[in-house]
């Protein structure tokens, strides 16, 4: 009997099994591209990926969990000493290789935090989505940039830092800017603040953002008596309002008594696969923040599981770890969760569950909110599904189509004078973005210097035209095989008017006769041509199948843009330092900093050459026979 594929595959995985240690450690599923697709850790690694395939086979395992199983190639692993570093091992893996079938934040975006430039004689207190920069204090991640931005107001009003964007405080004209006028900063730019005196208000940003409000309180009111004592009464009743806009704040935000001191509540609520985590931050008593976040949770996991590696992916992205992180009664190796936050923290964390008083009140809280936010992200997807659905009808019966038009495939044509000619393909599944569908195109047959958008788009198409035909020649297993490429499209719509569309049609003919829809959309009026008639498709400005053809286009225009873009600033940025042999970015840096400019460096002799900083004398002499080489 022939061995397929398959079995071939199965009794390779049942060999790696047996294989496997029966320890603690941290394996990893590999598909038959090499690419993670599962990082997970286990106190028997035998055992527990022994648990997935049983379970896989069983009648009770989610989809996600059947297709991961079905995807593994390759298993690997990694043993390690206790159940801790085996959690922080995982978390560094997911972090490495962001894994598909792992719980994960759902939102592709980097979340907002709050810095402050600590490596500057006066440090600003910013918004902002980096977290790398070395001497510089980074609290967060936030879910809500309003709610940061909202937080930076507050806390200019009350410890009145500059907000000039510079390394250093102050403007060309050398007077103070409105913010001194108005109290929210104390003009060191002009020297009417001392740099002492300004980290003080920094470390005052520091303490409420790391939820010492008692020691803000104290020290607010220690500064209105003094001013008051010396009879500074303007100062005093400045001091005043700051300690009244703090108090106010903190007892609208008051959850809990003082007593309570220094938590975060972590709650998890699942569906499926998703999954909302909620964290109510506490600090003294008083609710200083509640963060939401959305979790892709594919293989269904139970909620504990869902909660540890949300917890441990939490936390590698913020600097403050409480010395108390309440979580529900399900979510399994507390104890181990504790270790593992307390080598980030370098102090003792306890992770546990609250079981009565404020603690538990809180954490219930925290969990009605992670249900609610699943329930109404349920009913707007439910509400967003059925607006597409919507507009893919319209469509259809606007354009007098025989089907849906399930896939729809966009093309725009971006240059500048007619130079870096670019083509733009952009794909909507289903009414929805398909992104991985997105292709490029660098246009190869119009002269550069002479704009022809109408050439352009006969071109692209064209060859949107072959690579289909091309494609099919290929199994659907091929590697080779590009499936946005071999997918036949419903709608193709081009951007433009009459003569890009007459370049459609004639380029796209093979489509044309598969029953593919072609038509183009003019950004004048949103007029829509269609072959065989002469006067255009009007359709009312709030029907959703325009304003989905609107939103393809207007997709097709950045994708397009950003393209040419990269293009224009690649060639604008060549230098005449490329190509020189042993010299990349950083040494390039290094010359040009050595030097002052390209046409230097040309110029330059050996011994100048050898005399710049990371610069090795094999390389100098090689850069200087290959400059005077080329230039005799």
């Amino acid at each position: 009997m022939a061995t397929t594929p398959e079995s071939t595959r199965d009794s390779r995985l049942a060999e790696q099994r047996r294989h496997l240690p029966d320890g603690p450690g941290v394996y990893l599923f590999r598909d038959d591209k090499g690419v993670v697709i599962y990082v997970g850790k286990a106190i028997s690694i035998r055992k527990r990926v022994a648990g997935h395939f049983t379970n896989a086979r069983g009648g009770g395992a989610t989809r996600g969990a059947v297709e991961m199983v079905s995807r593994i190639h390759q298993i690997e692993f990694l043993l390690v000493a206790s159940e801790a570093e085996a959690l922080l091992t995982e978390n560094t893996f997911i972090k490495e290789y962001k894994p598909r079938f792992n719980v994960r934040l759902r939102d592709d975006k980097s979340y907002p935090f709050l810095a402050i430039s600590l490596d500057e004689e006066f440090p600003r207190v910013y918004f902002t989505r980096e977290r790398h920069r070395k001497d510089r204090a980074y609290f967060g991640p936030y879910s809500n940039a309003k709610k940061v931005r909202g937080t930076l107001d507050l806390l200019q009003k009350v410890f009145a830092f500059r907000s000039c964007p510079a390394t250093e405080p102050g403007r060309r004209s050398g007077s103070p800017c409105l913010d001194f006028y108005i109290k929210r900063c104390g003009a060191p730019c002009v020297g009417y603040q001392s740099q002492q005196e300004y980290r003080q208000a920094i470390d005052g940003v520091i303490d409420f953002l790391s939820g010492r409000y008692r020691q803000i309180e104290h020290d607010l009111e220690l500064r209105m008596k003094a001013a008051s004592a010396a009879e500074e009464f303007e100062q005093a009743a400045l001091e005043r309002n700051r300690l009244k806009a703090v108090k106010s704040l903190l007892e609208r935000q008051r959850v809990a008594n003082e007593s309570v001191g220094t938590l975060d509540a972590i709650a998890i609520a699942t569906d499926g696969t998703d999954a909302n985590a909620q964290v109510f931050q506490i600090r003294d008593g008083v609710l200083s923040d509640r963060q939401s976040f959305y979790l892709a949770n594919e293989t269904g996991r139970e909620r504990g599981e869902v909660a540890v590696e949300f917890i441990l992916q939490y936390y590698d992205a913020t600097m403050a770890i409480p010395a108390q992180v309440i979580v529900q009664l399900d979510v399994p190796d507390t104890a181990a969760l504790g270790e593992a936050l307390a080598t980030r923290r370098g102090s003792r964390v306890e992770v546990r569950a609250a079981e009565r008083g404020d603690k538990r009140r809180i954490l219930e809280l925290a969990e009605r909110n992670a249900k609610l936010a699943l329930d109404q992200e349920r009913l707007r997807d439910e509400r967003r599904r059925q607006q597409r659905v919507e507009a893919l009808d319209g469509l259809q019966s606007a354009l007098g189509m025989d089907a849906l038009p399930l896939r729809i495939e966009c093309f725009d044509i971006s240059n500048l004078m007619g130079t870096n000619t670019v083509a733009s393909m952009v794909v909507f599944e289903a009414g929805a973005p398909k992104k991985a569908d997105y292709r490029r195109f660098t246009i190869r047959s119009t002269a550069e210097g002479v704009p022809d958008d109408v050439a352009a788009m006969a071109e692209v198409l064209g060859r949107r035209l072959a690579r289909w035909e091309s494609e099919q020649d290929l199994s659907p297993n091929d590697p080779k095989r590009n499936e946005s490429f071999a997918t036949l499209p419903g709608l193709i719509v081009i951007d433009g008017g009459p003569g890009q569309l007459s370049a459609g049609i004639n380029a796209l003919q093979g489509f044309i006769d598969r029953g593919v829809t072609v038509v183009s959309l003019a950004k004048r009026v949103e007029e829509i041509f269609q072959p065989g008639r002469r006067s255009p498709l009007l359709l009312a400005h709030d029907t959703p199948e325009l304003q989905l053809l609107q939103r393809v286009r207007d997709e097709a225009h950045r994708f397009a843009i950003t393209h040419h873009r990269v293009r224009r600033d690649r060639e604008m940025t060549a230098s005449a330092l490329d190509g020189l042999p042993g010299v990349g970015p950083k040494r390039k840096r290094a010359l040009l900093k050595h030097f002052g400019s390209p046409d230097s460096v040309l110029a330059a002799s050996r011994e100048a050459l050898e005399a710049v900083s990371g610069m090795p004398s094999k390389v100098a002499r090689d850069v200087y026979s290959y400059l005077n080489r080329t230039s005799g």
